[in-house]
């Protein structure tokens, strides 16, 4: 129930709607759901218990529930043909058979569950390999599956979470273009996103949309936009309710005021950032996307601020507690803070263990294309390699290497 974010009523209903679509009447109710989690109800009936499985996907004895032992029947059971016959001649009414297909399908709480499901693999390949055209067209077809799942919508509630699913997945296809520096495209299908989210009524969509919107600002330099799309999502109402979330918008805020060179308000929000995180309840169940957010990425955006105010070797300690903490299935952002922790030394004039650190960039990505957004990150340090030290020899070798990954990228 924690990992599908419901709660007791959520889950009557969801199986209610599973009942209903099979042509049996939603008789569960949040007392039928506690007396599940407290154990009173140890089997569930028949229905409730296939309902209860076809919303979770698992059997019933995987979600904790155990038959009763089975007892020898006290007399011959009783013929079915002949128990049938006998209440069809004691009430002269013939009992209704209901054929499969033969309601008009409905839309219930297992379609949304399934959904995100394909949602969730979808950001763990992005957490690997990074934005990319296949992740991109996969993303609007989930969205657009949604999109007509929700006409079909049982309840209301159920037609908000399809927007909120629509909402998300567009906003992964979005990201998927900025992180592939598609920057128009990307643009595009976060206004999209963001209406979407409105729709299905999501802050926690909302948020993530303005949360894109200010590292696609910043990608186009558009470092006052970057700050006021970082407010925007700090004013979604997620972030009184979930600090987390706060603690990403103020630590987006605060890379938008390093780019634009105000170094007390960059500091300022960075505080912020880090007073709200350590409010932050880990265990508290999340969007898949959220997941990358944490002690170890503040770290990788303080790497980031740090050196744009000024405070490489500050940054270069950010950007080891970042490596040291970030799990290592994120190998994309690994390879992120890897390059800022290599910008970081090259803006200290280590040039030679700059150039070592950069080089492990394109071993962390091995196998995979390196996305649009990578490979801007290592122009950039390239650029201020031969700025800082064009004559020297291991300038030339790095610059030789980047060049041949650039190609195969």
């Amino acid at each position: 129930m924690q990992e599908a974010g419901f709660k007791q009523a959520e889950l009557a209903e969801a199986v209610n709607d599973r009942l209903r679509a099979s042509g049996y009447d939603g008789t569960v109710s949040d007392r039928t759901v506690r007396n599940w989690l407290t154990g009173k109800t140890r089997w569930p009936h028949p229905r409730q218990r296939e309902a209860l499985e076809a919303v979770f996907g698992c059997t019933a004895e995987e979600l904790g529930f155990r038959p009763p032992a089975a007892r020898p029947p006290a007399s011959e059971p009783e013929s079915p043909v002949r128990r049938r016959n006998f209440l069809t001649a004691t009430t002269g009414t013939a009992t209704a058979v209901v054929v499969p297909g033969s309601r008009p399908t409905r839309v219930g709480t297992s379609d949304v569950l399934r959904l995100r499901s394909g949602l969730d693999a979808l950001m763990a390949l992005d957490d690997t390999r990074g934005g990319h055209e296949g992740l991109e067209r996969a993303a609007l077809a989930g969205a657009a599956e949604a999109l007509e799942k929700q006409k079909l919508g049982a309840t209301q509630r159920v037609r908000l979470r399809l927007f909120s699913v629509a909402a998300d997945s567009t906003a992964t296809a979005a990201w998927s273009a900025l992180d592939a520096r598609q920057s128009d495209r990307a643009y595009a299908l976060l206004g999209k996103a963001l209406y979407l989210a409105g729709m299905g009524q999501d802050p926690m969509a909302e948020l993530r949309v303005w949360n894109s919107y200010a590292m696609l600002a910043h990608q186009r330099g558009e470092h006052v936009e970057a700050v006021d799309s970082a407010q925007a999502a700090q004013s979604t109402s997620i972030t009184k309710r979930d600090p987390l979330f706060a603690s990403l918008a103020h630590a987006r805020a605060a890379i938008g005021h390093s780019n634009l060179g105000d170094r007390q308000a960059a500091i300022r929000s960075l505080g912020y950032a880090q007073e709200a995180l350590g409010k932050a309840e880990p265990d508290n169940p999340r969007p898949s996307w959220m997941a990358f957010y944490g002690p170890a990425e503040l770290s990788a955006m303080t790497a980031i601020v740090r050196d744009r105010i000024g405070d490489p070797a500050d940054a270069e300690a950010a950007s080891h507690k970042a490596l040291g903490a970030i799990p290592q299935q994120f190998r994309r952002n690994r390879a992120l803070a890897t390059t800022r922790l290599a910008m970081a030394q090259l803006h200290q004039r280590d040039i030679d263990q700059a150039c070592v650190t950069a080089s492990t960039v394109f071993e962390l990505m091995k196998g995979y294309p390196i996305p649009g957004r990578m490979r801007s990150l290592l122009g950039d340090y390239y650029r201020d390699l031969i700025t800082l030290a064009p004559d020297a020899a291991v300038a030339r070798e790095w610059g030789d290497r980047f060049r041949a990954e650039w190609s195969r990228a």
